[in-house]
């Protein structure tokens, strides 16, 4: 037995031996395992090719939407979302969304003219929102991917008014047209004109010179409010080409026999007050038009500003028509007032031409309207940057007044000028003024603008403590009292979590205090749980279902044109102030989630039972894994 035992262990150490010795088969390794980033980039890809399929039966489904602002919005987004995709789809995709946004467009017209109705109804004065621009909406997305499709929708607008003329030199009774003024485009310009230069100035501000160059090109060659705001934003981004612009366009203005004082007005505006302009109507009636800083460039070359005053000295200085042949846009008041208003300047800079000024200004005084003949006028110092201690004082102008005033009525009016003047100067006063207001109505209106507008200012300074005092005060309304809560928390986020939490926590219950079927109480939802996420992810998720609840109670909540407006209204004075708001719209939130959890988020969307927001919250889902192009982040 010994035996045959050792003859088995020999034998299997002599084939352990040559299984040693002997080189393995090929076809007998291990397979290989992945590499974590080959999965992980395979799970990137399936994302996208779930969130492809959630925009393509989203725009199917948009087709049968009854509302024509949903249809146009989703249908647009959709074909953006697409566009790398599916080319050909996403133009059809395109051109339905332009369809559905001329007759939103048409709709929302309707909308704003009901609106003015009502207020001219109550005897006060009319304040009116801008309402949303969805041709203007479809026309970006479109030409940001293809020009010549942004044309062809330029094209339509051009085509849309010629039809609007036709069919209302059809109707027998209908009102004539007023005229346009120097503050809009032309009549010889066409309608697609503002369109083209807003879509350019769009452009501009998404870092995309060159394109907003093409299209802003064809619009260029008139001198509008539209063209100098373009030749202005591109400044920011290039100065050498906007100055050569604006130096043709001023060149352009001096051979134009049709420029008048308007004309200088807005060309002045460039060298300036950026972004600040005035209209002087024949009758010496006004408007102001303020879009942003209004703070001079500092480098704008010296010569350039010599060129606006040579340019300007040329058309003012002008022989003026008889005054019932006069065809220009501001008449002789305009003439006057842009005489007097850039004076100084001639003063400074040409002394030789001033004296030509001075002149013309005489001539025309006895014709000019009587404020405008007032040398202490703020008109001609409006949009300026200068020294306070020599600025007119409109507090005081106010207070002084009411020492003659003589009625309840007479006063209000002037505290609310006062207290209006005030906040604009950030005078603490302002406060003072509002409560000195009679009119419960007024007051209470006054007291909540004034509070807000106070709130406002602290934020531009990042001044917690000044907004939380104004918002605390009680004045506003719940939505504006979350706005300032939950920009308090953003800017006390960083270095003191524990406040910012406090002040989110807050924010939430001002939010819980809207009325449920309320639209603002989502957009104050959803203005807390976004700044929320960046300190507390895991609450938000917990708060995922009281969302879903709020949204789907209110049923004029569309989850976007989130905006934060406050009003100010009476017969004899109106006021109105307003700003997007993001963290008011889903789609800040949602794109969030999107890209930590994109499975729970795509499902929490389709929780929302109305179409608007279940289809904004969808795109933004969709949106958050394509724009990432395939690397989503990794939880």
């Amino acid at each position: 037995m010994k035996s045959a035992a050792l003859v088995a262990l020999a034998l299997l150490a002599l084939s352990a031996s040559a299984a040693a010795q002997s080189p393995a088969p090929v076809n007998k390794q291990p397979p290989r395992t992945k590499s974590p980033a080959v999965a992980y980039d395979a799970v990137a890809e399936a994302r996208r090719s779930t969130a492809i399929s959630l925009v393509t039966s989203l725009a199917d489904e948009a087709r049968s939407y009854r509302d024509e602002i949903l249809r146009a919005r989703v249908q647009a987004r959709a074909a953006d979302a697409l566009w790398e995709t599916d080319q050909e789809r996403a133009r059809a995709l395109f051109r339905r969304a332009w369809d559905a946004a001329d007759l939103g467009d048409k709709e929302l017209a309707r909308r704003t003219e009901e609106d003015k109705r009502r207020q001219l109804a109550t005897g006060n004065s009319v304040v009116l929102s801008r309402p949303p621009n969805l041709r203007g909406e479809v026309l970006r997305l479109a030409a940001k991917r293809d020009r010549a499709l942004g044309e062809e929708f330029l094209a339509k607008l051009d085509d849309a008014r010629r039809q609007e003329e036709a069919d209302a030199a059809l109707k027998p009774d209908a009102a004539p047209q007023p005229k346009p003024r120097a503050l809009s485009a032309p009549e010889a310009l066409s309608f697609s004109t503002n369109h083209r230069l807003e879509l350019a100035r769009q452009l501009l501000q998404s870092g995309d010179v060159e394109r907003a160059l093409q299209f802003a090109e064809p619009a260029l060659s008139t001198v509008t409010r539209d063209s100098v705001l373009f030749v202005t934003d591109l400044r920011d981004k290039s100065p050498d080409r906007a100055d050569q612009i604006y130096s043709a366009m001023l060149a352009r203005a001096v051979a134009d026999a049709s420029s008048d004082a308007n004309t200088v007005s807005l060309l002045s505006s460039y060298v300036i007050a950026p972004r600040y302009f005035i209209n002087i109507l024949p009758s010496g009636d006004y408007g102001i038009d303020q879009e942003g800083d209004s703070t001079p460039f500092a480098d704008l070359p010296a010569a350039l500003r010599v060129a606006f005053l040579q340019a300007a000295a040329s058309v003012l200085l002008r022989p003026p028509a008889p005054l019932d042949q006069d065809q220009t846009s501001g008449g002789r008041a305009a003439t006057y007032f842009e005489l007097a208003r850039l004076l100084p300047f001639f003063e400074q800079s040409l002394p030789a031409r001033a004296a030509q000024l001075r002149a013309q200004l005489s001539a025309l005084t006895p014709d000019a309207p009587e404020e405008l003949r007032d040398d202490t006028s703020h008109l001609l110092t409006a949009g300026f940057r200068r020294d306070d201690s020599n600025a007119r004082d409109d507090v005081q102008d106010a207070l002084d007044k009411l020492r003659t005033a003589t009625t309840d009525d007479e006063r209000d009016r002037l505290y609310i000028q006062a207290a209006m003047a005030a906040v604009g100067k950030h005078d603490p006063r302002a406060r003072d003024f509002a409560e000195s207001v009679k009119d419960a109505d007024a007051r209470a209106q006054l007291l909540a603008y004034v509070d807000f507008m106070e709130a406002n200012a602290a934020a531009g300074k990042k001044d917690v403590e000044g907004i939380l005092k104004a918002a605390r005060r009680g004045a506003m309304s719940h939505l504006q009292k979350v706005w300032a809560l939950t920009t308090a928390a953003r800017i006390s986020a960083k270095e003191n979590r524990a406040l910012a939490l406090d002040l989110l926590e807050e924010a939430a219950a001002e939010a819980r205090r809207i009325d449920g079927d309320d639209a603002d109480r989502p957009r104050a939802l959803l203005a807390v749980l976004t700044p929320l996420y960046e300190l507390d992810p895991t609450r938000v998720w917990s708060l995922a279902s009281e969302l879903v609840k709020t949204v789907n109670a209110a049923p004029e909540f569309t989850g976007e044109d989130g905006r934060l407006v406050t009003k100010f209204r009476t017969k004899s004075y109106a006021s109105i102030w307003g700003t997007r708001v993001e963290d008011f719209n889903l789609q800040p939130l949602f794109q969030t989630l999107a890209r930590a959890d994109f499975e729970r988020a795509t499902e929490l969307a389709r929780g929302f039972t109305n179409d608007a927001p279940r289809a904004t919250a969808t795109l933004a889902v969709a949106t958050a894994i394509l724009d990432d192009k395939g690397k989503a982040r990794k939880p």
